[in-house]
């Protein structure tokens, strides 16, 4: 393979993007160099403990502070009776701020784990000790959190459902129908770094370093809910130790702040992982039916998915699942819907392939009965309900090879030796099966800005508030930047996560990347239009700056997704229940790859998350408490390094015409279609089906006299 280069003058550069790099601040992570927010040391720093409220629903009758604020080294104790006022009137880039931010404004308390009072002291143990000791008084009520398939109060929100043709008459018209309902758990994301952050006052100015996926989007929460002028807060985080969608603004940076102000010196406020359990939100639970009519050809007619999430009393946020189809299969007709149930319950929230994720299990498992009914292929069945444009929105695809990925996923799996009878394969107690799952998600682009400094040394610094939580971020963007300068990746030094460098597009969603990228390139390229005109570079340096609000506003209205092919094997044990995956298999086409080092670390990772959901996550709610049964990394179970098989991750060519790196995303990919691969191989290898997860060993056991689990 030739390497690409450009050429600078008389010197040839070789192209960055592209190529395998390790991560610029690998060294200082491996060597303990790198601090994280919950580490860094302050003067006179000061530590909070969060007290959790211990019923579902009530009031605060009392919080008994007297004898806790005599403790040794114990500073305050705020609650709702001395708080500061918070300003929770405000909207953000994502809707009106979750009331779980809006700390200690009332006496009102909607679940279990709900904030009531914050101790803060000189040390974080003696800050423990009297967290532990407060007593808070309550006034009971009756609570409600049981979730099930639908349960009174369920609700569609606004836009949440979409139809086109007539549904029930296609359903009819069918030779072969699927009618299933599928159910995935209440999922966690617990990022290795706990949530932490550090507030103090400098001069007038509020400075906060947090843990977080997009410090410009936490310093405007910040901003807004204490009333300052947004110039005068700065946060940032420079090394985060994972985030998964759960590191937003959350109570810990708000909680940080109040205290501050309170006690005029730094505070820092780190939640522990009990209290991420209830604090940082999680993945609804869903029910989903799915409904799928067709030709005795295997060609759909009908496509209904109805997916129903829970939400909390105080805050609406839903789980999409229903909208994983919108981008999948052609069918005559479509019908999906979202709907919600109140409950008295943590507000849930992005949680890694927000939608996707439980959707695609329930649509590719569905997909999977169909094939099985029409004796045809899995693959065959997919390719022949190929849509030509988006299937709801109805406009041409930027670019989709799907195809290419079955292709090259069923070339490398040995797909075309598979024997599609279910129950065949077998090694001593151990029953074999194979099976497959497509994915997608959505492209997206957000507005950004980016400064590129051209140095007096001849090196180049590059500034945003872009989020690097473990993805290697900061070095796909070193690589962007040097190839848009042209020069090496050397003389690039990036530097990320303060909010005084202008808004940027959070980490999330698989939008960073992409949109920090067309930052960046636009940027430089003013900066080498500004060097082309010669003149030498002064001691402060030359530095053009960007925002991508009126290109990104001006993108073609097109389809943008990633899409992929998932390809399992699994062992079943008929003894114990056992299911062990033996080998997984994940080829995308995902836009241009940055760096394919880093890139296959993501997919990889992205389909152990998606493994460890079709074998192992399921939080237990206690109905009568309405709190957790094992809110630690004890009780709440997931996938252990014994439990990965070899996994292969690989991609097609799909770079995104539209985008000037070509790229499209690639943090969710991996785990969509995963959990849907597993369960239609389990299929394979005993001809149970499962419906629900996790397909636990008790769970497999007792479905072999229903059929289906």
């Amino acid at each position: 393979m030739t390497t690409p280069t450009a050429t600078t003058g008389t010197t040839a550069v070789t192209r960055a993007v592209g190529t395998a790099h390790t991560r610029v601040e690998g060294r200082a992570k491996v060597t303990g160099a790198a601090r994280y927010a919950g580490e860094i040391p302050y003067a006179e720093l000061a530590h909070g403990w969060l007290v959790l409220s211990t019923v579902a629903r009530g009031r605060i009758r009392s919080v008994e502070d007297t004898s806790v604020l005599g403790m040794p080294g114990v500073l305050a104790v705020l609650h709702h009776g001395n708080a500061p006022r918070l300003d929770g009137n405000y909207m953000s880039a994502f809707g009106p701020p979750d009331p779980v931010l809006q700390l200690f404004q009332h006496d009102r308390v909607p679940f279990v784990g709900w904030p009531v009072a914050l101790v803060v002291a000189e040390t974080p143990e003696q800050a423990r000790e009297a967290a532990e000791a407060l007593v808070v008084q309550y006034e009971k009520e009756p609570h409600d959190a049981a979730f099930f398939a639908g349960r009174p109060g369920m609700y569609t929100p606004e836009n949440a459902e979409t139809a086109k043709g007539d549904l029930e008459s296609e359903l009819a018209a069918s030779a072969v129908v699927v009618d299933a309902e599928y159910g995935t758990p209440e999922e966690h994301h617990s990022p290795m770094e706990p949530h932490a952050a550090m507030a103090r006052w400098d001069n007038g100015r509020l400075e906060v370093v947090d843990s977080n996926q997009g410090s410009g989007f936490v310093a405007g929460e910040l901003a807004n809910l204490f009333s300052l002028d947004p110039d005068s807060v700065r946060v940032r985080s420079e090394h985060v130790g994972g985030g998964f969608g759960s590191k937003g603004t959350r109570p810990h940076s708000v909680l940080a702040v109040m205290a501050a102000t309170v006690l005029h010196r730094p505070v820092r406020v780190v939640l522990t992982r009990r209290q991420m359990f209830s604090l940082v939100g999680y993945r609804s639970p869903t029910a989903q039916r799915v409904r799928l009519g067709a030709d005795t050809d295997g060609r759909l007619r009908a496509f209904d998915h109805q997916a129903e999430s829970l939400t909390s009393t105080v805050h609406e946020f839903v789980e999409s699942s229903a909208n994983f189809g919108h981008a999948m299969y052609g069918a005559d007709a479509l019908h999906t819907v979202n709907r919600v149930v109140r409950l008295d319950v943590p507000t849930p929230s992005w949680m890694r392939a927000p939608g996707e994720a439980p959707g695609s299990f329930a649509v590719e498992s569905a997909v999977d009965e169909l094939a099985e009914k029409c004796g045809i292929d899995p693959i065959a069945l997919r390719v022949r309900n190929e849509p030509a444009v988006g299937p709801v929105s109805g406009m041409p695809f930027s670019s989709r090879n799907v195809l290419a990925c079955y292709r090259e996923g069923a070339r490398r799996f040995g797909w075309v030796d598979r024997d599609p009878r279910p129950g065949i394969r077998r090694e001593g107690r151990w029953l074999l099966g194979t099976g497959m799952a497509a994915s997608a998600f959505p492209t997206l682009s957000a507005p950004s800005t980016a400064a590129v400094t051209a140095e007096a040394d001849g090196t180049f610094t590059v500034r945003i508030t872009a989020a690097d939580i473990g993805t290697g971020a900061r070095t796909a963007l070193t690589q962007i930047a040097a190839d848009a300068l042209e020069i090496g990746p050397g003389r690039v030094r990036v530097r990320i996560a303060d909010s005084d460098f202008g808004p940027a597009m959070i980490a999330g969603g698989s939008m960073g990347t992409r949109s920090w990228a067309w930052a960046i390139n636009v940027a430089a390229s003013e900066l080498r239009g500004q060097l082309a005109l010669g003149g030498g570079i002064p001691p402060q340096g030359i530095t053009a700056r960007s925002d991508t609000s009126e290109a990104v506003g001006a993108l073609t209205k097109r389809e943008r997704n990633a899409f992929g092919a998932q390809f399992a094997e699994v062992a079943v044990d008929v003894t114990s229940g056992e299911v062990r995956v033996r080998r997984l298999l994940g080829i995308f086409a995902a836009g241009r790859i940055v760096n394919p080092l880093t890139a296959r670390g993501q997919f990889i990772g992205g389909m152990v998350w998606g493994l460890s959901m079709a074998l192992h996550e399921e939080a237990i709610r206690d109905q009568a408490s309405g709190g957790h049964v094992g809110a630690d990394l004890a009780g709440y179970h997931f996938a252990a390094h014994a439990d990965i098989p070899p996994i292969e991750a690989d991609w097609v060519d799909d770079p995104d015409p539209d985008d000037p790196v070509g790229i499209k995303g690639i943090g969710e990919i991996g785990v969509v279609g995963t959990a849907a691969a597993i369960a239609n191989a389990v299929w394979h290898a005993t001809g149970v089906r499962h419906r629900n997860l996790p397909i636990r060993p008790d769970r497999v056991l007792t479905a072999t006299a229903g059929g289906h689990a």
